[in-house]
């Protein structure tokens, strides 16, 4: 193994210089103000958690977690995401909390990757998790959230993919019971988009012409409200039809929001099918071809910590907006130069005080009787830039 050279980092983690950090910041504020209209109340967790809980509970696959050993040899894992250690902070420090609660949250997390498949192993993530409400309305909230974020991150063309696990799990269930292999084979190509590879599952299954046209039928409801009706017509499983009546009274609450526009109920929409338990959904942007933001209900999650209760959330994929997503481009603030010689220097640092009391950002500079300008009195100053100059002391010019 070769020593890192003086400037590499590991793979998978980057640098933020200043203009990439204010932008990270500004959404990561707007985001979290518009939550904190919603009811959302922020919350922070360890970037450490034990394995034993939170690494087991989380929805990432065990050899995407980063995994560590502590003085006492217990292994302890980077947190993958935040819906796990929020589930152990609601069953445990907020247990006598009254239902629902709102929570929100901007934290790093970390997840193993292949080198070659130049992903992050770092990255950001902002987003809300609903806990103690099992209905349309909540999963309708956190919907229309995800929007309202996704306009204060300065998304500005979007649409928002809804799905629902239980149909799914209904009709295949109907269609190939007791064949969990071929479920999960199926489930699999849709959860990759590999909609290829989910027709040429069907056809190594031996199922009848009839199954064969149901089965591919799923990959056609991508639509509007009328998807609902004709999901209806393609299962008569009772968890099928369950799951189509829920997800067409979130569909209503949507509309009574306003923001349908943005949603389309598209039924081959899964999600990590051994977490979520109801709805699904994922934002794309239309700069972008992957997801900017995901979420969806997962009812089994919190029984794990012992609070057997119901939750759904989301969280903004916030590293792809910030390279990804143009935006509303911000204006550079520069900063105003306060120049003082030494007889002038309380004078200069207290109207410096005085501009930092009011918001502005200042930077003082102390110039030598021999310089008229902060370029020669201080070097690398030529590539400094300011809004304002300020000078104290007669003699500066």
């Amino acid at each position: 193994m070769t020593k890192p050279k003086g400037f590499e980092k590991p793979s998978g983690v980057r640098d933020y210089v200043p203009y990439a950090v204010s932008k990270l910041r500004r959404i990561e504020r707007d985001v979290l103000d518009c939550m904190s209209r919603w009811g959302y109340r922020q919350i922070m967790t360890p970037t450490m958690e034990y394995y034993d809980t939170v690494g087991v509970a989380s929805s990432t696959s065990d050899r995407k977690l980063f995994k560590l050993l502590n003085n006492r040899g217990t292994t302890l894992v980077l947190r993958s995401d935040m819906t796990a250690p929020i589930a152990r902070v609601v069953s445990s420090l907020l247990k006598e909390e009254p239902l629902p609660i709102r929570l929100s949250y901007h934290a790093n997390v970390f997840r193993a990757i292949e080198e070659e498949a130049g992903r992050e192993a770092e990255f950001f993530q902002t987003g809300v998790e609903l806990v103690g409400d099992d209905s349309p309305e909540a999963d309708a909230e956190v919907v229309a959230l995800a929007i309202e974020s996704l306009k204060a991150a300065g998304v500005s063309s979007f649409k928002i993919a809804m799905g629902h696990v239980g149909f799914l799990n209904g009709l295949f269930d109907e269609i190939l019971p007791g064949s969990t292999e071929a479920q999960q084979s199926l489930k699999e190509g849709l959860l990759s988009r590999d909609f290829v590879g989910f027709r040429k599952t069907i056809s190594e299954l031996g199922v009848t012409d009839e199954q064969r046209n149901w089965l591919e039928g799923l990959l056609r409801l991508r639509g509007g409200q009328e998807i609902c009706d004709q999901a209806l017509e393609l299962s008569g499983h009772p968890l099928a039809r369950a799951s189509i009546s829920h997800l067409c009274k979130v569909w209503e609450v949507l509309e009574a929001y306003g923001v349908s526009e943005h949603v389309l109920i598209d039924l081959t929409m899964i999600g990590d099918f051994s977490y979520y338990t109801g709805m699904t959904f994922e934002g794309y942007a239309s700069e972008l071809g992957f997801p900017v933001c995901s979420g969806g209900r997962y009812n089994n999650l919190l029984k794990q910590f012992g609070r057997d209760v119901p939750a759904t959330g989301f969280a903004l994929k916030t590293n792809r907006i910030l390279d990804g997503v143009n935006g509303e481009q911000e204006a550079a603030v520069l900063p105003v130069l306060v120049r003082y010689d030494a007889a002038h220097r309380k004078e200069g640092l207290a109207e410096a005080a005085r501009l930092r009391a009011q918001g502005q950002s200042v930077v003082t500079l102390l110039i030598d009787g021999d310089h008229t300008g902060p370029d020669a009195a201080q070097p690398g100053a030529t590539s400094q830039a300011y809004g304002e100059v300020i000078t104290f002391g007669g003699s500066l010019g």
